[in-house]
């Protein structure tokens, strides 16, 4: 991802929810979201690897609703590339995660993972300079 910074925070709309995370930035949301994702897998994996198929198959449910939630959360209306790119690399999460449940295919998971990975390494390293100018625009 070689996107300028303010293009990756321009790239999601403000989130707003209810629950703890009201106080939350939009930012930090994303963050949270991603976080949550990722924490959905490493417990997927774990029942994966005990034999445990209803938590399994609950976990990357939710991991699932969760990547479909940071799809949705995309802006549009930005004029970069990074918006379509992200659409179409959550699209193959999303697969790759069915696939996973299918057929407890731990690699499947790591692959989601790290790709997930990657994405939320760069969101977290975006200045907060950057992630306000972007977020009063998005």
């Amino acid at each position: 991802m070689a996107l300028g910074y303010s293009q990756g925070a321009g790239a999601y709309q403000q989130v707003r929810t209810g629950g703890g995370v009201e106080a939350a930035d939009p930012h930090g949301l994303i963050t949270m979201l991603m976080d949550g994702a990722l924490e959905r897998m490493r417990f997927a994996r774990g029942c994966i690897a005990t034999g445990n198929v209803a938590g399994k198959g609950e976990a990357i449910s939710k991991a699932i609703e969760i990547i479909g939630a940071l799809q949705a959360a995309l802006n549009h209306e930005v004029g970069t590339p990074l918006v379509a790119q992200l659409e179409g690399l959550y699209d193959y999460m999303n697969r790759r995660l069915l696939h996973a449940n299918l057929h407890s295919d731990s690699q499947a998971l790591d692959e989601v993972s790290r790709l997930l990975g990657q994405i939320r390494d760069s969101w977290v390293a975006i200045p907060v300079e950057a992630r306000q100018v972007a977020g009063a625009g998005a």
